[in-house]
């Protein structure tokens, strides 16, 4: 079956879907690092950056959100979450190879209870620094 990954803009019609996105995909791991969970931190995440938020799109259907910084060296993955069911590399492998085309590094974090880390070490990324409660990871300059 072939399938289509497209991006698109988000809206403000879109915050229903991106705030339940969001509390499907991190408030899990915000609550095992102790991090706040309530409704009114949940919406500012959604809406950080919210000018560079994508609406991923499967086949037409919303699945998840991607927002990227890309500056003249660099693509910082700010916010990355699928659905949980459709949850897959392909968006970070076409982010990395973009980023090698162009001779640039990925950098982006991840919380240290997110076992999303363990992906993103397989793609090839690295710690190159850390806080409390999150990794920073970045690749190398192809």
């Amino acid at each position: 079956m072939n399938t289509s990954l497209t991006y698109r803009q988000a809206t403000e019609k879109d915050l229903d879907f991106l705030f339940d996105l969001r509390t499907k995909t991190m408030v899990p791991h915000y609550e095992v690092s102790g991090l706040s969970t309530d409704k009114e931190t949940t919406l500012k995440r959604v809406l950080y950056e919210f000018d560079k938020a994508q609406i991923i799109l499967l086949d037409n259907q919303p699945i998840g959100l991607l927002k990227v910084n890309r500056t003249f060296t660099n693509i910082d993955v700010l916010q990355l979450q699928i659905d949980p069911a459709q949850q897959g590399k392909k968006i970070l492998t076409d982010i990395l190879e973009e980023a090698s085309l162009a001779g640039k590094t990925v950098s982006l974090s991840v919380l240290k209870t997110n076992k999303a880390q363990h992906l993103y070490t397989s793609l090839g990324f690295r710690i190159v620094d850390e806080d409390q409660n999150s990794y920073f990871m970045e690749t190398e300059k192809q």
